[in-house]
């Protein structure tokens, strides 16, 4: 099953007063495979606010002159494909995406078409543990796959593909994990093994005829029954011998 993580950086938190996407992050992933990546950065055409620049470290500047999102919606939809979308705190990003596709009066998409990785968090993961992207990450211990953090603290830690990454590792370990995929895996290969030894037909050797003789050499006889003579009077290797 083809899926693709979904992960925006915006102006705010209100889309219906303003606010807009100025990064957008997209990976996909078939089965546990990660595949394909989408991203781009956006002119929201409006100043974004000193305290979110400190979040992601885009500032209106930098933005200014990028694509807007009516230039690069047709490969948007396209890379998204029928798929379903993966987003955490998918309502939040659904929520975006949809004002910037009714601006263009697109269809927006559907409630029913995200998987919302925080939903399926609260119900996996024990009562009591953060929920954040952040959390999970170290919960999961993405800093093994080479994601640094620590960084993520600093301003402009946060990026929407760098998220997207990172929330489709997390995605896989809300599942179970690959480990899930190699047992599944494992299935037919032990089945067949179950089957092959099961023609395996063991035939019991005779006695010899005559017992093997000792293998040491008279020497080697000789050097030990020196070393026993050094232990005393009744060693224990001369009971077992």
């Amino acid at each position: 099953m083809r899926v693709v993580i979904f992960d925006t950086e915006t102006t705010g938190v209100a889309p219906d007063a303003g606010d807009r996407i100025v990064e957008i992050g997209c990976v996909e992933m078939i089965g546990f495979e990660i595949g394909r990546t989408w991203h781009a950065y956006l002119d929201p055409e409006r100043d974004v606010p000193e305290e979110v620049v400190r979040v992601h470290g885009l500032t209106r500047d930098f933005l200014r002159g990028k694509p807007k999102f009516s230039e690069v919606v047709e490969d948007l939809i396209a890379f998204f494909g029928p798929d379903p979308i993966v987003a955490h705190n998918a309502e939040f990003d659904r929520r975006f995406l949809n004002a910037e596709l009714e601006r263009l009066n697109r269809i927006p998409a559907p409630q029913d078409r995200f998987i919302d990785t925080l939903a399926i968090a609260k119900k996996v993961m024990p009562p009591g543990k953060r929920l954040s992207l952040d959390a999970l990450s170290k919960e999961f211990r993405l800093d093994r796959l080479g994601f640094d953090l620590s960084a993520r603290k600093g301003a402009g830690g946060h990026g929407a593909l760098l998220d997207a990454k990172m929330l489709a590792e997390i995605y896989i370990g809300l599942q179970g994990g690959r480990e899930q995929k190699l047992f599944a895996e494992d299935k037919p290969r032990t089945a067949e093994r179950e089957a092959t030894a099961a023609q395996i037909t063991i035939t019991q050797r005779a006695p010899r005829p005559v017992p093997m003789g000792p293998l040491s050499t008279p020497e080697e006889r000789d050097a030990h029954a020196a070393f026993l003579a050094q232990l005393g009077k009744e060693p224990l290797w001369s009971k077992i011998g």
